[in-house]
């Protein structure tokens, strides 16, 4: 047997293994007695434990929790990227409040035009909402004065129990605008839907369309996009979360609005033309 220093006798340890195994699955002495000393913790059941990254360790039973970045560098970039998300969802919106310029205005300031087109805004209970009710109390006004002959309603029926056109049109008769001048259209499940259909559908090439400030820009200019020769009115609303919200929701739908205007896709629902405006027109001529 050889010496103490020497040989490979038994007393002669082993060579260590340390480095053979990744960093990231070596055993930490701290973890190690912290498992030791609670080995009836069901996030640490066994001997070992996984050194993770600080940013992913778990902080509560189940969850993970991640940091931001706390290099200057990332966050700057972060920043950069909100920024120009921002920027990039103003773009449509600003080019639409420029496109529908001065064509935008009250009742008192539109153009006589025969026909009005009212954009649906929700049903509450069967009725109109607050704000579709006041979208139809400006074209009855618009109606009374002389300023248009026929009002299109337009907006989805694309279930039995919701019929906007039709409340719409009930609204509109307990408001003094006869029957026979109120069109339905049961298939404008949005904006562009609305404007292509009034246009290839209903033939309209002129109209005062009726909306809330937040917009009718949007609905200007897509109307003008599908071809027809659009003033808008924009209905006053108070500052509330309603109105708020209407505006938020305008940034996110301009983008689509956008892509509508310069693609120009068919509606969602075509459909062969129909003759109800020209027919209500001619009503009111006899």
């Amino acid at each position: 047997m050889r010496g103490e220093n020497g040989g490979n006798g038994a007393a002669r340890e082993r060579p260590a293994l340390r480095g053979r195994w990744p960093k990231a699955l070596r055993l930490s002495p701290r973890s190690a007695r912290q498992q030791s000393a609670r080995p009836d913790d069901p996030l640490s059941p066994g001997r070992f434990a996984l050194r993770l990254p600080e940013r992913l360790r778990l902080r509560a039973p189940g969850r993970f929790a991640l940091r931001l970045p706390r290099t200057r560098r990332v966050q700057r970039r972060l920043v950069q990227g909100v920024v120009a998300a921002c920027v990039l969802a103003l773009v449509p919106a600003t080019w639409m409040r420029l496109e529908a310029g001065d064509r935008v205005g009250t009742t008192a300031e539109a153009p006589a035009r025969e026909v009005a087109v009212v954009f649906g805004a929700g049903l509450w209970k069967g009725r109109p909402t607050p704000y579709l009710a006041h979208r139809l109390d400006a074209a009855a006004e618009l109606y009374r004065t002389g300023k248009v002959k026929v009002v299109l309603v337009t907006g989805d029926n694309s279930r039995v129990e919701y019929d906007e056109p039709d409340a719409m049109r009930t609204y509109l008769t307990g408001r003094g605008v006869p029957d026979e001048r109120i069109v339905s259209d049961y298939a404008g499940f949005d904006s562009w839907d609305s404007c292509v259909r009034a246009k290839k559908i209903f033939g309209v090439d002129r109209a005062v369309l009726v909306s809330q400030g937040f917009h009718i820009h949007r609905a200007v200019t897509l109307c003008r996009s599908a071809g027809i020769d659009a003033y808008g009115v924009g209905v006053d609303e108070p500052r509330d979360a309603t109105w708020y919200y209407g505006g938020a929701r305008e940034l996110a739908a301009s983008g689509k609005a956008a892509l509508d205007a310069l693609l120009r896709p068919d509606p969602r629902f075509l459909g062969p033309e129909e003759r109800g405006v020209s027919e209500a027109l001619a009503a009111g001529t006899r």
